[in-house]
């Protein structure tokens, strides 16, 4: 770009357009990743063509809207995962995909495992202490005793 090309120019002014759009598709992935969301109505949000939009995102980020969007749902499905509370199907309608099979596909290709084997690796050890332990820890303490003994004087 040269110094004296500005928003004047009208292929330049609808490329700073087209990128404010994108930048509004993107954040909208971000923000809705777990509602179901297609090209067709990212597209008509901001009034651009399914195939313009689509190419005009791989061209600027570097893949198609869909990759980007199963991208933020996988990264939110391993954030659930290493909780270890939720099943592996939970996790996969909680982050807005409808098919298992899909999902659990698309997560192996990012993530290099199947989500089940991501969720044993890295959920919390959950086991219970022993009951003697918990006793112990949970016991209530008087007053009285929770004082600590004053030194002697010398």
């Amino acid at each position: 770009m040269s110094p004296h090309q500005g928003t004047d120019d009208p292929a330049f002014a609808q490329r700073l357009r087209d990128l404010t759009r994108l930048r509004r598709v993107r954040d909208r992935i971000d923000r809705e990743y777990a509602n179901p969301l297609d090209v067709e109505a990212l597209a008509r949000g901001e009034h651009m063509s399914a195939g313009h939009l689509s190419r005009q995102f791989r061209l600027t980020y570097g893949e198609s809207p869909y990759a980007y969007l199963m991208t933020r749902r996988i990264e939110r499905a391993m954030a659930l995962l290493r909780r270890g509370d939720l099943s592996v199907t939970d996790v996969c309608f909680a982050v807005g995909c409808q098919s298992l099979g899909t999902f659990s596909t698309r997560f192996t290709e990012l993530v290099g495992e199947p989500p089940s084997a991501y969720r044993a690796r890295h959920a919390p050890d959950t086991a219970e202490p022993p009951p003697c332990l918990t006793k112990q820890a949970t016991r209530p303490v008087r007053n009285r005793e929770a004082r600590t003994a004053r030194p002697p004087l010398a």
